[in-house]
């Protein structure tokens, strides 16, 4: 990873709402935790977390909250 990327406090507020919330789907609650993981450390998204990132992305019904923490997630995989 070229930059120590983490999640922001809008990423982790989101997240801690997605988990917080018994509606959230079992892929945003996934990806919400993933996106806590890494909000301060330089952990980065495993290849089964990206892939999941990047499902909900082109899935056309993905909440907007989802398709934020997915972002994230992807923004924090290891590019090499």
């Amino acid at each position: 990873m070229s930059k120590n990327e983490k999640s922001g406090t809008k990423v982790t507020k989101t997240a801690a709402k997605v988990l917080s919330s018994p509606k959230s789907s079992p892929m945003a609650k996934s990806l919400a935790g993933s996106a806590l993981a890494q909000a301060n450390t330089t952990k980065q998204s495993s290849s089964a977390t990206a892939t999941k990132a990047a499902k909900a992305l082109t899935d056309g019904r993905t909440a907007k909250s989802t398709k934020s923490l997915a972002g994230s997630v992807l923004t924090q995989k290891d590019k090499r």
